[in-house]
């Protein structure tokens, strides 16, 4: 049975792995050195004249057209799986990613990173990005992501999580932009498929060169920029600048897509950032966050000026239990019920009571006893028929990475193709009825 399609808004951190320290960085042994001074890697770039775009005009990615103003689904790490991305591009998301992988786990036969670059059909257009500290490390992993069958191919100069920059990978690189461009050429040199690339402004305010690394990123041909507009010192900490990114449309790039990130958590957010930076997709991290309907909702408001009402009780619960059922299907049943508990409190955030429920949910360890704690929690709760939320069959792969966690289906699935189903030699991978709407 399909579940109603249904709206509500909700807001917490993006990245749940990249959480600032409150630990200052003098009194820290291991210091993260301080960047050093303006690279010259964009030296030899040509300035662009400024585009001044009235009408609106769809989007292109590679080969990928999009209608104006497109949502994005960020890729979150621990968020942007399976289960929550289909649930997500059910309710509009027009791309989505994965969780950002270590191009250092796939080379070293990592089952958890190799489990991240499962990719369905039903999830297209979709983008695998990926993140290394090594330029060889990342050309020798690019391979095995162009091999997933993704979209278009993503590289990860944004996280500033402290592990990350560490290692000299995510938002760590934006310190050598010498380093960007040769990463990226290298990328670009092993893929066979658009390559794209998510940063931040610059390392800290005083090494934000966003204007001039766009610009150098679109005479390489990187086919679009998803940009967070703070610097890795900022974290996740104050307002997002979006004056940068009306900078980098202004000034940095003649064609070259741009996509908006940061504190577009609610219609309203997304709105105001098309409007006032001229972006050409929104990216959504925390607003999504228990909350695949903002997508549904965001278009709505666009369109009319009008937010649709919020989702139902019922209705919420029926999409949880979808959530948790996948989880369940994704991870095994004691994993699945385990990593859902993260997702509680955004998806019940703003509820009488919620606190309540969030702690009762943490209780049961099996998918029944979940389901039982929900559809019992409002006395007045209609009988909720809750999905088998199956994900789609996966093909029988020799060649699949052995993981380590408990009841993750060995085989990896079929990447490749437009619709519900794709044909594997004598075998046929299917999504059931009630997500193939």
């Amino acid at each position: 049975m399909g579940i109603p399609r249904t709206h509500q808004l909700a807001d917490l951190k993006c990245h749940p792995t990249c959480q600032p320290s409150n630990v200052p960085t003098s009194q820290r042994s291991n210091a993260i050195p301080e960047p050093p001074p303006a690279s010259d890697a964009f030296s030899n770039f040509s300035h662009p004249a400024a585009t001044n775009r009235t009408d609106p005009v769809p989007m292109r990615i590679g080969h990928l057209d999009f209608d104006d103003r497109p949502l994005f689904l960020a890729p979150m790490e621990d968020v942007s799986d399976p289960p929550f991305r289909i649930l997500c591009k059910r309710y509009g998301a027009d791309m989505m990613y994965t969780e950002f992988i270590s191009s250092a786990g796939l080379l070293r036969e990592q089952a958890h990173e190799h489990q991240k670059l499962e990719i369905f059909d039903k999830e297209r257009p979709i983008g695998i990005q990926v993140w290394g500290g090594g330029i060889d490390e990342v050309k020798n992993a690019t391979p095995m992501v162009d091999a997933a069958g993704p979209d278009v191919i993503d590289i990860n100069f944004g996280c500033p999580v402290r592990k990350i920059v560490q290692k000299d990978g995510g938002a760590g690189v934006l310190r050598n932009l010498d380093k960007m461009k040769r990463i990226v050429a290298a990328v670009m040199e092993e893929a066979t498929r658009p390559v794209t690339v998510k940063m931040r402004l610059g390392w800290d305010d005083d090494s934000i060169y966003a204007v001039e690394v766009a610009r150098m990123l679109e005479e390489m041909g990187v086919a679009a920029l998803s940009v967070h507009a703070r610097t890795r010192e900022q974290q996740y900490k104050g307002d997002a600048r979006w004056d940068w990114l009306r900078r980098i449309k202004e000034a940095g790039v003649r064609d070259m897509p741009v996509i908006g990130n940061g504190d577009a958590h609610d219609p309203a957010a997304i709105e105001a950032m098309f409007e006032e930076t001229g972006v050409d997709a929104v990216m959504l991290g925390r607003g999504a966050l228990g909350n695949p309907w903002i997508f549904e909702r965001a278009k709505a408001y666009l369109e009319t000026g009008t937010l649709p009402p919020p989702p139902s009780w019922e209705e919420r619960v029926q999409v949880v239990a979808e959530h948790l059922s996948m989880k369940c299907e994704w991870l095994g049943e004691r994993t699945g019920v385990l990593e859902m508990r993260k997702n509680y409190s955004s998806y019940f955030k703003g509820f009488r009571n919620a606190s309540t429920l969030r702690h009762e949910l943490m209780q049961p360890e099996t998918k029944a006893g979940v389901l039982e704690v929900m559809l019992n929690f409002k006395p007045d709760a209609p009988d909720i028929q809750v999905p088998s939320a199956k994900l789609p069959e996966q093909t029988a792969d020799p060649d699949a990475v052995e993981t380590t966690k408990p009841d993750v289906p060995e085989a990896l699935p079929t990447p490749g193709g437009d619709g519900a189903t794709k044909e594997v030699g004598t075998k046929k991978a299917e999504l059931p009825a009630s997500m193939a709407s």
